[in-house]
């Protein structure tokens, strides 16, 4: 499977972005999916992750009501609406997959196998 990343870009803290990956290869239907970001001199940090269902989501404690992660298995898709960004937002955002059975997610970034190439949002205060 191949991932790519896009949607970043300057906002205004207080404002809303939304980010896409789109996958190409094998069923995307029966992958985990999820969000990590990178800031400018720290380690790649967990956002958020979706199972194979829809309604099986985690978090991030940072992010917790206001990012919300999403799926379209009709177009291979996966979303991360961000609303009331704040500078500390401020990072690459890449996307990751892997297989995973129905029940599960994961959200440590050497669970997944596959990586996105990454998208930058800035926010500026």
């Amino acid at each position: 499977v191949q991932l790519q990343a896009s949607g970043g870009g300057l906002v205004q803290a207080g404002g809303s972005l939304r980010l896409s990956c789109a996958a190409s290869g094998r069923s995307f239907s029966r992958l985990c999916m999820g969000w990590f970001r990178q800031a400018p001199g720290k380690e790649r940090e967990f956002v958020a992750a979706i199972g194979r269902s829809t309604t099986n989501t985690h978090y991030a404690d940072s992010v917790k009501g206001r990012f919300t992660i999403s799926r379209d298995n009709d177009k291979n898709t996966i979303y991360l609406q961000m609303n009331n960004l704040e500078p500390e937002d401020t990072a690459v955002y890449y996307c990751a997959a892997r297989s995973c059975i129905l029940t599960v997610l994961y959200t440590a970034l050497d669970e997944f196998a596959t990586w996105g190439q990454g998208t930058l949002v800035t926010v500026s205060s």
